[in-house]
């Protein structure tokens, strides 16, 4: 879904409104960062959205709460 060429996960367009970003934030910073199939399946029916958009969503801003974090983007990619 990205467009112009960019291939940053932060680019994604899923054409969320206010009120399912509003949602999805609000399950990620209270309930799961990592959700499991059916607590994913909850937010996605909360949300209007498919699962796969929301497993994307979190996918996405788990790779941007990780860089803030300054850790590396992809889970598991921590090595010493």
């Amino acid at each position: 879904m990205a467009s112009n060429g960019e291939n940053e996960d932060s680019v994604v367009n899923l054409d969320l409104t206010k009120e399912q970003i509003e949602q999805l934030e609000d399950n990620f910073m209270r309930v799961s960062k990592h959700p499991d199939g059916t607590t994913l399946m909850i937010i996605a029916a909360e949300c209007g959205l498919s699962e796969e958009d929301a497993a994307k969503w979190f996918r996405m801003r788990n790779a941007q709460w990780r860089k803030s974090e300054g850790l590396p983007a992809k889970l598991g990619s921590v090595m010493d």
